[in-house]
């Protein structure tokens, strides 16, 4: 009897474990299940269900007319643009920058590496403006190029140390080898490190793809002249009015903004967590 106990209790304990898992992320995925569900609701419906699921009719024109007439056509253009260039230039520059600090010995080489720590504390809008007179100055203010810049420009120590700790890491025969064989500086660089620091890239891509796909204070910044410069998440302004809000014209908007960035991260997951992993074993 008491060895039938034994063996059966792991087995309930499993399928309590399993049921309190599945309940955890019904909480955590309802709130997502609760905005498609409101993209398919009329405005009043949307108040009167509550949190009930399911429409009692589902209006399909709120997508019709937040990709449409909102412009989010456009917005999901101007969206991949910039974080498609701002994924590519944050990759190089914190990849350069971090291998020179992760394998080179300079004099103020621990002073830079200590800024860099400490500007991750600093919140990204007490610098927006000296970014914003910056891309002024360069001409980009109003384009695609101003944006990017100004995105990947800020909050990037992260990366930088991340990478900086990985390469820091890897065996110094490696540079010896191919300096032998006449390798420079960026040949090394791109040929022999940059191969090998695919976890840490993967996870800098991730982060600043998602980091970049939801920003909203820069990209609200520099569009308030040009309109047709809006991202996804700036774009959800245009269904607030002054006496009233299109409260299931934006579900549908943000389920149009959310849904690239939940494929996306569904086909990476695998390569974020080896990431993830692979940097902080480095």
């Amino acid at each position: 009897m008491n060895l039938v106990a034994t063996r059966r209790r792991p087995q309930g304990w499993s399928i309590l474990r399993y049921l309190a898992l599945g309940a955890l992320c019904l909480a955590w995925i309802y709130p997502f299940l609760w905005l498609v569900s409101a993209s398919l609701k009329t405005p009043i419906e949307i108040f009167a269900k509550g949190l009930n699921l399911l429409p009692d009719t589902p209006v399909w024109e709120n997508y019709v007319r937040a990709w449409g007439q909102a412009g989010f056509s456009t917005y999901m253009l101007n969206t991949v643009i910039v974080t498609v260039g701002t994924v590519a230039v944050v990759v190089f520059h914190t990849a350069l920058t971090g291998y020179v600090l992760g394998r080179y010995d300079f004099v103020g080489r621990k002073l830079v590496i200590g800024i860099l720590a400490a500007t991750l504390v600093v919140p990204a809008g007490l610098t927006i403006i000296p970014i914003v007179d910056l891309v002024s100055a360069l001409g980009l203010l109003n384009g695609h190029w101003g944006i990017i810049l100004a995105l990947a420009g800020s909050g990037q120590s992260a990366a930088i140390l991340l990478y900086a700790g990985y390469f820091r890491g890897l065996p110094r025969e490696l540079e010896e080898a191919a300096t032998m064989d006449g390798a420079g500086f960026l040949r090394i660089f791109f040929n022999v490190m940059m191969p090998l620091a695919g976890p840490v890239t993967a996870t800098v891509t991730v982060l600043t793809f998602l980091a970049a796909w939801n920003a909203f204070l820069i990209p609200l910044v520099f569009t308030f002249g040009t309109p047709g410069l809006r991202t996804l998440p700036v774009g959800m302004l245009a269904f607030v009015g002054t006496n009233e809000t299109d409260w299931s014209g934006m579900a549908a908007a943000a389920t149009i903004s959310l849904l690239p960035v939940i494929v996306f991260f569904f086909f990476v997951q695998r390569y974020f967590v080896e990431g993830i992993a692979g940097a902080v074993k480095a």
